[in-house]
């Protein structure tokens, strides 16, 4: 809590930054530097409500982080992931369909339906890929496709920015979006604002959003519970962390010394040392011994 900027990280930070009415620009300079030329140049965005009913009695509804619409109808979904749950990818697809079927009216034909842009902001990394560019990359783009390779839909995306795997270093900012992720990466670790942000307009004023010393009293003890949810969350993950390499670690020495072992137990078998003799050397059983 002895920071200068609030944790992007926190339920409250991220939407404090981006998801204020004030905060337009910001999140619109944002949404430029990811989307790229895709898009086109969001010029104006729209606020929709975040809090999503189900469509039937039974349906689960959903509140998202931050939900927009672009002057020419396109809507945006930006969620902030602290932790990999179950389900995630059922459940960024299932939010997905909010936004689409809002589009569709009762008796009406036609589908004609705008692009719909699920973005993930992940504080974890992927660990259901299979190559180690997939496990490594820190942009995920997902579109459905055919067979062939080929888009099926172009108007369903997927962005996944896993912040684990951004590694880039201030003099290594090249782009627009490599200083959106630099920045909310490592806000709550800034005591000033670094000399690369210090001549841009949007920055300085997301800068200014994050202050916590310009916060009201209300939002700061608001900002007190979520930063204490965020550390009890984080000091559960370091220590599954902790507990998982410490078991690597048990498991790799204990599979290296029966390696080791098997192998004096051969150079024993080849000078025709007693199988008793080579038990008590070991540690291996008679019956390994016999497989040996």
């Amino acid at each position: 809590m002895a920071g200068v900027y609030v944790n992007p990280f926190t339920d409250f930070g991220f939407k404090k930054i981006f998801g204020e009415e004030a905060s337009k620009p910001i999140l619109l300079d944002f949404l430029n530097a990811l989307l790229g030329d895709e898009e086109g140049q969001i010029t104006e965005l729209w606020f929709k409500n975040n809090e999503q009913l189900g469509h039937s009695g039974e349906a689960k509804g959903v509140i998202f982080d931050i939900y927009c619409e672009k002057e020419s109808g396109e809507k945006f979904i930006v969620e902030l992931q602290k932790n990999k749950q179950d389900w995630f990818k059922e459940r960024a697809v299932y939010y997905a369909t909010f936004p689409i079927q809002e589009q569709v009216t009762k008796g009406d034909p036609k589908y004609e339906l705008k692009a719909v842009y699920c973005i993930g902001i992940l504080d974890f990394i992927f660990i259901d890929f299979e190559t180690q560019d997939e496990k490594t990359a820190w942009k995920h783009e997902i579109k459905l496709k055919n067979q062939f390779g080929n888009t099926f839909y172009d108007k369903l995306t997927f962005l996944f920015l896993v912040m684990p795997n951004f590694n880039k270093k201030e003099e290594e900012l090249y782009t627009r979006l490599d200083k959106w992720l630099y920045f909310i990466k490592n806000l709550d670790d800034f005591q000033t604002i670094p000399q690369i942000f210090k001549n841009e307009v949007v920055f300085t004023e997301a800068f200014k959003k994050a202050e916590i010393a310009k916060m009201t009293v209300a939002d700061f003890y608001i900002y007190q519970r979520n930063m204490r949810a965020f550390m009890d969350y984080d000091g559960i993950r370091n220590y599954d962390l902790r507990i998982t390499r410490e078991k690597a670690i048990e498991e790799t020495t204990i599979k290296v010394e029966k390696e080791t072992m098997i192998k004096i137990a051969k150079a024993m078998i080849d000078i025709g040392v007693e199988i008793k003799t080579i038990i008590q050397s070991t540690g291996l059983t008679e019956d390994e011994i016999n497989d040996i």
